[in-house]
């Protein structure tokens, strides 16, 4: 017997509107200067959906009839309603306070843990499902329904997947455990077994509908999480970043066909394909192979390797007087961010130094790289917020050809994306990523707290000791204040 629900013809018509809405935000979302519409139409889309779901509560009381269970009509539970309302309203203050109180540079680590409870959702709606199947219209004469089985179980698995490595990605992030890979031995025989036992299980599950099968894979899954991103270097956190919203997204996805949402159907399967695609071009942009990325722990074994020894050389040191001089003889200035600038808040700062050298009739340009900062747009997000020119900001494919005919670099904490020796030391953990051709300018400035650190990557710049580096040592947002100084 399979559960038909005669779904209102204004419902899936406002669901379609809210699709329509979240494909109208993703698009806008690819460009910096369309980004304030895409999440306008976003914010819309979401309102709708939320609305009308809210609206049809309660539609679904099911009355057999013949071999089709058909609604029977629109029966509010206020007091339901009112629990529903409540925890959005719970919900929607945690998420405003949040915004408004965090920082900038903790954005990635907020961004990791939105990522964990979008898993820890669609596994405690999948419970939920399992538990009460009746109340979701998948119960048949068998039990829970085989084709919701599926949904349930890929559901659940992807969820506890996501919460997990979420969960492990925050604390890479957050400082909380060692940016460093964990290898553990045999650690690619222990992921791939663990896989094939959760989906040989959720095949399991279609024919017998046992507890200890489903929460065995809720196990399986929470500890495949945790197995697949121990193992990745904190270098690749951006990567990581973006594979997670995939995973939340198909997660929601096959919720939406246990809940017949078509909105999270629609919504999931966006941000799904949208972050997949966004794993494939930051990992052509790190040189990483996306086949490695879904497996776990790529560049694990290179970053273990590496040491992080910083080289013991000779430098040129310069000064904020220095800097204000070159840089105002200059006839253009490619400026640099990374994730120094994200730490020291000095964006705003950066932003009136810009201003200052335009008054001198110099062209100032800002160089993007893809995986700058710790998260996907870390830098363009800054950079928006200190109401930089959309037309100042260019991405590396677009800006890499005239560092050759540029007077100064100025780089403000931006390391192993300016890293020379990725394109020249085949023992680097970052050998073959592409790089900004920094060292390719007249004079490079390299802002940096001080010698004795590296990138995240855990290797040394040797850009520092280049012939036309001067390396000017301080916090990020007190050397650019400095130099703005020397320059009014």
């Amino acid at each position: 017997m399979d559960a038909v629900h005669d779904t209102p013809a204004w419902v899936l018509l406002a669901y379609l509107v809210s699709g329509v809405c979240f494909i109208l935000a993703l698009r806008g979302l690819s460009s910096p200067e369309s980004s304030r519409r895409g999440n306008r139409a976003g914010m819309i889309g979401m309102a709708i959906a939320v609305v009308t779901t809210l609206i049809t509560h309660g539609l679904g009381a099911s009355v057999v009839s013949g071999d089709r269970s058909v609604t029977a009509g629109l029966e509010f539970d206020p007091l339901s309603l009112v629990e529903i309302l409540v925890a959005i309203a719970i919900g929607g203050t945690i998420g405003l306070v949040t915004a408004r109180k965090i920082q900038m540079t903790a954005m990635p680590q907020l961004v990791a843990a939105f990522h964990s409870l979008v898993g820890m959702a669609a596994v405690l709606v999948g419970a939920a499902a399992f538990l009460n199947p009746d109340a979701f219209g998948i119960l048949g004469p068998d039990g829970i329904l085989q084709v919701s089985r599926v949904e349930m179980g890929l559901g659940v698995a992807i969820g506890a997947i996501t919460f997990s490595g979420s969960v492990i990605a925050f604390l890479k992030l957050n400082g909380n455990m060692s940016g460093k890979p964990i290898l553990l031995p045999g650690r690619h025989v222990i992921n791939l077994g663990t896989l094939v036992a959760i989906l040989g299980l959720i095949a399991y599950f279609t024919q017998d509908q046992d507890p200890w099968v489903f929460f065995t894979v809720m196990g399986l899954s929470f500890a495949i999480g945790f197995l697949l991103i121990i193992p990745i270097g904190g270098a690749d956190m951006p990567v990581v970043i973006s594979m997670l919203n995939s995973y939340s997204g198909w997660a929601a996805a096959a919720m939406g066909f246990t809940l017949h949402n078509s909105a999270m159907i629609i919504t999931g399967a966006l941000v799904g394909s949208s972050g997949a695609i966004l794993s494939y071009i930051m990992c052509r942009a790190m040189n990483r192979s996306f086949i490695s990325v879904i497996a776990g722990g790529f560049g694990g074994d290179a970053v273990a390797g590496a040491g992080g020894e910083v080289i013991d050389r000779a430098y040129k040191r310069g000064s904020a007087e220095d800097a204000a001089f070159l840089m105002s003889q200059a006839d253009q200035v490619i400026i640099v961010p990374g994730y120094g600038m994200a730490v020291s808040q000095a964006q705003h700062a950066l932003r009136e130094m810009t201003d200052l050298l335009k008054e001198e009739g110099v062209r100032v340009k800002f160089a993007i790289h893809p995986v700058a900062g710790r998260m996907p747009g870390h830098m363009n997000v800054l950079l928006a917020e200190a109401n930089v020119p959309y037309d100042d900001v260019f991405e590396l494919e677009d800006i890499n050809s005239e560092f050759a005919q540029t007077d100064v670099a100025f780089v403000i904490g931006a390391n192993d994306v300016t890293n020379p020796a990725a394109k020249t030391d085949k023992s680097s953990p970052i050998y073959g990523m592409p790089v900004l051709d920094v060292e390719k300018a007249r004079t490079v400035l390299f802002v940096k707290r001080s010698m004795g650190g590296v990138g995240y990557a855990g290797v040394d710049n040797e850009l520092f000791y280049r012939d036309n580096t001067m390396m000017l040592l301080a916090d990020a947002k007190k050397m650019v204040e400095e130099i703005v100084k020397n320059l009014g």
